[in-house]
């Protein structure tokens, strides 16, 4: 009789780790995604919406736009991440906004324009390019960049809206912390395509060890990830802050020309401080 108990008891200690997951019991997550909303700054609704999202997206703002200080700093009380969203020329003639950097631009006027919209955007921790399909190909222009960026121990993320980009490997090679966006969610702003690369992101984060995905605060991608990011746990995903994966892994050079993730938090409490 005790012999039959105890393989009872073992059959059932054997069963519990299916029986856990089958109840719905959440795993470790596996892998990491990083996502930011690009184009904010000048809708204050739509950056509200933006914001209320639940996890640890971040949030990429437009320079000198009406409402990017206001958003930008509740976005950091929310304890979110802060991006600048850098206007670059781009091969097609589309209008660039506020503060955007061109190839004809001296050196001195450049460095001049990227200061003021760091100054612009409060508690900025990295830099993306917002279009950019023609200057991030300039090796000048992405050293010149980098300069400033590397002064202020800001990390780059190159959006890559041309594959013809040098942003990345340059860099790389100017110790600036960096990676690139490896999915855009909506580019046809359409739930089930948005769905659809939500879940590209997650394969390519399984597949590489990490990934990062661009988004727009558009009404149907708004919807989609509200509905969809509480779920990402379940499904063995985590969602971090962009600097979580630009730093994880990086070789030891970088400790000395850009922060931690946590260093690049503190040292942005004065928001104007850029150099």
């Amino acid at each position: 009789m005790h012999r039959y108990a105890l393989l009872l008891c073992m059959l059932w200690l054997l069963a519990a780790p299916s029986l856990a997951a089958a109840d719905g019991e959440v795993q470790p997550p596996a892998v990491k995604i990083a996502l930011i909303i690009d184009d904010l700054g000048n809708q204050l609704i739509a950056g509200e919406q933006a914001l209320a999202l639940p996890g640890a997206l971040t949030y990429a703002f437009l320079p000198q736009t009406p409402f990017a200080w206001q958003l930008a700093s509740r976005a950091h009380e929310l304890n979110k991440e802060v991006m600048l969203h850098q206007p670059m020329e781009s091969d097609n003639g589309n209008p660039l906004g506020n503060g955007a950097l061109t190839l004809d631009m001296s050196r001195e006027r450049f460095t001049i324009t990227l200061r003021r919209n760091l100054a612009s955007v409060p508690y900025v921790v990295g830099v993306n390019n917002h279009m950019g399909s023609l200057l991030t190909r300039d090796p000048t222009a992405m050293r010149w960049l980098m300069d400033v960026l590397r002064a202020n121990g800001l990390y780059y993320i190159d959006s890559r809206t041309t594959d013809a980009t040098v942003a990345e490997r340059t860099a790389n090679r100017n110790l600036v912390a960096a990676s690139r966006r490896h999915v855009f969610l909506d580019n046809l702003p359409q739930t089930q395509a948005i769905r659809a690369q939500l879940r590209k992101l997650i394969e390519m984060a399984r597949d590489q060890g990490g990934a990062i995905g661009i988004a727009h605060p558009y009404p149907e991608t708004l919807a989609l990830l509200r509905k969809e990011l509480p779920r990402l746990e379940r499904q063995g995903v985590e969602l971090v802050p962009v600097s979580q994966l630009v730093y994880s892994g990086r070789p030891l050079w970088h400790a000395y020309s850009s922060p931690s993730p946590k260093d690049a938090k503190s040292s942005k409490q004065s928001p104007s401080r850029i150099y």
